[in-house]
C-alpha cells in the first residue's frame, strides 16, 4: 500500500514539476512587451473565468478538491469489493476488505458532509462566493 501512495504522489508530483520549467519560457520572451499580460487575459477568456472574485475561485477549488477525494473512496471502496471477491473464503481477507468498505463509506459521508457545509457557507455568506459578476455559481 505504501508503494501505490508512493507512486501515485510521484506520477502527481513529477508533471508539476515539468511544468514549472515549461511556463518559465513564457516569461523570458522580450519580443512582445504585453505578452504574458496577453496571454494570462486569452487563457482567462478560453477557459471562461471572465471577472472571476476570490470567493468564487476558492469555492471551485474546494469544489475540484472534494470531487478528487469522492473518487478516490470510491476507487477504494471498489478495491476493497474486489479484495473481498477474491478473497476464496479467507476469513482474514474478508474481514480487511470489510474494514476497508465501512471506512469508505464514513469517510464518503464525511466528505458529502464537508461538500454540503461549504456550499452553504458560500451560497448564504455575505461576501456572494455563490455568483460573480458573469453568473458564475458554485
Amino acid at each position: 500500500m505504501k508503494k501505490i501512495i508512493a507512486t501515485s504522489l510521484v506520477l502527481i508530483i513529477a508533471p508539476l514539476l515539468f511544468l514549472k520549467v515549461a511556463s518559465a519560457q513564457l516569461l523570458t520572451n522580450t519580443s512582445d512587451p504585453g505578452g504574458l499580460d496577453n496571454l494570462t487575459t486569452t487563457v482567462a477568456t478560453q477557459a471562461n473565468f471572465g471577472q472571476v472574485t476570490i470567493e468564487v475561485l476558492v469555492a471551485k477549488i474546494i469544489q475540484i478538491v472534494l470531487g478528487l477525494l469522492a473518487i478516490i473512496f470510491l476507487i477504494l471502496t471498489i478495491l476493497a469489493g474486489f479484495r473481498w471477491m477474491t478473497a476464496a473464503g479467507n476469513e482474514e481477507e474478508v474481514k480487511k476488505a470489510q474494514a476497508t468498505i465501512k471506512a469508505t463509506i464514513i469517510g464518503l459521508v464525511i466528505i458529502l458532509a464537508a461538500y454540503a457545509i461549504t456550499y452553504f457557507i458560500f451560497r448564504n455568506l455575505p461576501f456572494g462566493g455563490g455568483g460573480g459578476p458573469q453568473g458564475q455559481t458554485f
